[in-house]
């Protein structure tokens, strides 16, 4: 946190590598204005790309600031070409404009080509200095212009230039007269065990011993902190603008909406890959899953899982580099030593054919039946649940629990066990019983439905996949081309820009990952590759994983595809294959 000209600046200073990019998304959706730092020598590197996509999506105001132009082989012409290219053709350089607001000539009508009431006014009343300033502040608000500047951070060349014409241009407008609501953007732990939450307060104005609403709960603040670096001092309150943390509430989420915002924002980037975490002897794997409890708070995509009969630790990442980064974190907080096993592909299951699935749970004072049709959703469309089912057959109540119970959790696919995905779920029809129904009945109901269906459908195995974009020497297209091609990849057209070519297409993440160490080492590092997460698709080897993951559907714990039944106060099994002829609501 910093102060210059008056106005109070939060500095938000996120990771470069794309393995934590997860963690770049979520300080992003707090920012007012980001800065993207590009190498005068390198230009655009791929996890730049990622960063553009992501400030694009959350609609960041964005400035640009072309680092390290003392160096040998700098070309400011060269990136801003680039990004005009690459990003976006709206740019203009900062140094058209004066740290007092001048203007250049050429930024007066770059300017006023960009709005139509102002160049009516130019071309009748010719150029007003306030009015342009006012319209200038208003484009880099709303993400229509973008501002280059260039410089070198360690020679200390065009700094403070920048900072102050970055002050000039940039302007907020918080509200503390609102009711206070606030954006969860960061968890962690300190080092007494407490429980921190960081927030983005959006309107209005916060106190200590305040109740904050959040989801369903509402929990008192003991205390604020204003944080710089490591280090915090305690206030008495926060107003619209500020950034936070908090302690007192249990359970808060990144992305989480408090007060009076409900929203809670979805993150894009996801991690394709799964890892097992490997003790040294001695370690008692429960003690260590506490930590990485702690871990999991704080980082969310890490979803990290716990198998009770292997007592082995799993977690999600993006790569090597963050298996690496995590070892050193774990020691240094926990004082355990912890390696990871070789990361493994996440596969998702859907199907390809429409069926009607049938659950019917009826053990000794117990009722519960559920007919669902399931259906192949688009691609990357998740689950989803519709009910045609009339009341006078279910209860609106007992209608919602279904759905509650099909979105509650992910559901285990039939060929490798994986979670189910690109599905249409929906209820047709469903028995109750007035006395003997309850709660849990509807969900053993719902889960045999789902898995009865599953089990007549065309199961299929979808497996993650890069959108990639490779940029090299035109002599060596066709290595790369095979080498796409080889991986089980599809490209669009080369596009030749001088001597270079860009590629462009999908790949398999599991063919895929270690391919930029590979295009370096032939390309003299020359070469360039941006690689991000382009969502699900058919598996290229289905058959060759669903044998190495050797998943055993009919002795799955947590599923079962057959119905109970009951007879003359005996409940029954009765399989799957045979269950639909026995439902009472056909």
């Amino acid at each position: 946190m910093f102060q210059y000209n008056g106005s109070t600046y939060y500095l938000i200073d996120t990771p470069g590598h794309i393995d934590f990019s997860p963690e770049m998304e979520r300080a992003i959706q707090v920012m007012d204005f980001a800065i993207i730092i590009i190498s005068a020598v390198e230009g655009i590197e791929g996890h730049t790309e990622t960063v553009w996509n992501l400030l694009r999506k959350y609609q960041v105001p964005t400035f640009f600031f072309i680092n390290k132009v003392d160096r040998v082989g700098a070309d400011v012409n060269r990136v801003m070409n680039d990004i005009r290219i690459n990003f976006i053709s709206d740019i203009f350089d900062l140094s058209s404009m004066s740290a007092n607001g001048t203007m250049s000539e050429e930024l007066i009508e770059f300017i006023a080509e960009r709005d139509e009431g102002l160049f009516d006014f130019y071309l009748a009343n010719g150029y007003d200095s306030h009015l342009w300033m006012d319209q200038l502040q208003a484009m880099v608000s709303k993400a229509i212009v973008f501002p280059v500047a260039n410089g070198s951070a360690l020679q200390d060349i065009g700094i403070e230039s920048f900072l102050q014409k970055f002050d000039l241009l940039t302007v907020t407008a918080y509200r503390d007269d609102h009711p206070f609501s606030g954006r969860v953007y960061k968890v962690r732990y300190d080092e007494a065990g407490n429980r921190v939450t960081f927030i983005k307060a959006l309107s209005g104005v916060l106190h200590v011993r305040d109740e904050l609403k959040y989801g369903d709960l509402s929990e008192k603040i003991t205390q604020i902190r204003v944080y710089n670096g490591k280090n915090y001092k305690t206030v008495g309150k926060v107003k619209a603008g500020e950034l936070f943390a908090i302690t007192g509430l249990s359970n808060a989420s990144i992305g989480d909406g408090v007060g009076n915002c409900d929203e809670k924002v979805i993150f894009e980037l996801i991690p394709t890959l799964r890892s097992k975490v490997v003790f040294d002897q001695g370690i008692q794997a429960k003690e260590a899953l506490k930590y990485f409890k702690i871990l999991d708070a704080e980082d969310p995509s890490l979803h990290v899982i716990w198998q009770e009969k292997t007592q082995e630790i799993h977690l999600h990442v993006m790569g090597k580099v963050q298996l690496e980064v995590l070892e050193k974190i774990v020691f240094d907080r926990f004082q355990i030593k912890v390696t990871f096993a070789t990361p493994e592909i996440l596969y998702k299951e859907t199907i390809e054919s429409v069926v009607i699935g049938y659950g019917h749970f009826e053990p000794l004072r117990h009722y519960a039946e559920v007919h669902l049709k399931l259906e192949p959703g688009e691609r990357n469309s998740g689950v989803v649940f519709e009910s045609k089912c009339h009341t006078d057959h279910l209860p609106v109540g007992l209608q919602n629990l279904v759905g509650q119970h099909i979105l509650e959790r992910e559901h285990h696919g039939l060929l490798t066990g994986s979670p189910l995905t690109d599905v249409k779920v929906t209820l047709l029809t469903g028995r109750d019983h007035v006395k003997h129904t309850e709660g849990g009945d509807m969900r053993e109901a719902t889960y045999r439905a789902l898995r009865q269906g599953l089990e007549k459908a065309k199961n299929i195995l979808l497996e993650p996949y890069y959108r990639f974009k490779i940029k090299v020497e035109t002599h060596l297209m066709g290595r790369v081309l095979t080498d796409i091609q080889a991986a089980h990849g599809r490209f669009e057209p080369p596009v030749t820009e001088g001597d270079r070519t860009i590629l462009t297409g999908v790949v398999p993440v599991a063919t895929f990952m270690d391919y930029s160490i590979e295009l370096a080492t032939f390309t003299h590092g020359k070469g360039s590759i941006t690689l991000r997460f382009a969502g699900y698709d058919l598996c290229h080897n289905q058959q060759e994983v669903i044998e190495r993951m050797n998943y055993h559907k009919d002795a799955d714990p947590e599923y079962t595809s057959s119905s109970i039944f009951c007879s003359k106060g005996q409940s029954y099994s009765v399989p799957w294959n045979e269950a639909e002829k026995m439902m009472h609501a056909l």
